[in-house]
This record gives C-alpha cells, sequence and structure tokens, in this order.
C-alpha cells in the first residue's frame, strides 16, 4: 500500500526570520496543509469529517532538518501514508525545494476523535474504503 501525495507551497516573507530562512515553528503548518491536500487527493473532505462529528488532533510530530528553506521558495511536500489507520493514521512527510534537494523530513501520529465525547474513535469506514480502493 503505496499512498502518496504531492502538495506545493510558496514560503511566504512573514514565515521567515531575519535571516530569510524559514521559521521550525512553521513546518507543522506545512504538514497540516499536506495532510489535507492528502485527504482531498483521496476525495475526502477533512471540513466534512469535522462536520460529521470526527476531529484528528496530532499526536506526535517529529521533524529532521537537513537544510533550510528561504523566502520565495516553492517547497514540495511529499505525504505517504505508512499503514491502513486503526483509532490513530500516520503519515510520513519529505519536503523539498525547487531544486529537489531535500529539506526536511518528518513524521505525524494523529488520532481519530469523536468531536462530541473528545474520545478516540475507529478510522470513519468511508476514508478507509477510499483508501482500500486507491
Amino acid at each position: 500500500m503505496s499512498i502518496i501525495s504531492e502538495t506545493l507551497l510558496k514560503v511566504r516573507y512573514s514565515e521567515t526570520d531575519q535571516m530569510g530562512v524559514v521559521h521550525h515553528g512553521n513546518y507543522a503548518q506545512y504538514l497540516e496543509l499536506a495532510r489535507i491536500d492528502w485527504l482531498s487527493q483521496l476525495g475526502v473532505s477533512y471540513k466534512s469529517m469535522e462536520e460529521n462529528g470526527v476531529m484528528l488532533p496530532v499526536f506526535t510530530l517529529d521533524f529532521k532538518f537537513k537544510k533550510s528553506a528561504f523566502f520565495d521558495d516553492e517547497l514540495t511536500v511529499k505525504t505517504l501514508l505508512r499503514k491502513i489507520p486503526t483509532v490513530k493514521i500516520i503519515f510520513d512527510f519529505e519536503i523539498f525545494n525547487e531544486k529537489r534537494e531535500l529539506l526536511t523530513t518528518a513524521s505525524a501520529t494523529l488520532v481519530f476523535v469523536d468531536s462530541k465525547t473528545r474520545k478516540p474513535i475507529p478510522c470513519p469506514s468511508y476514508l478507509l474504503e477510499k483508501i482500500k480502493n486507491s
């Protein structure tokens, strides 16, 4: 099983420090955009998941910064589903610049949570179906 998506992002000036380097705190947002795009490319709306009572809070984030990204760089975030989700879903990421240099690797674990009870729940069946049919 290998469900991979690629998301393009342009580094904005406000995301950089005085040296023009992307501040490390912005990478969590890049991964969030990539995860939402991954779902969208699979045919699932995260907004509709939330409207149907399913939330996906982040449980763990892990980054390895290899090279810096700079203002105005066009980044590609490659998102890979690690395994079939259960009550959690695990993604691996690679972030490249426009020269296809690997800048950052990351992983994120999110937990499916019922928005009313705030308790973990199994991955919704409609998402499992989309994953299995991809």
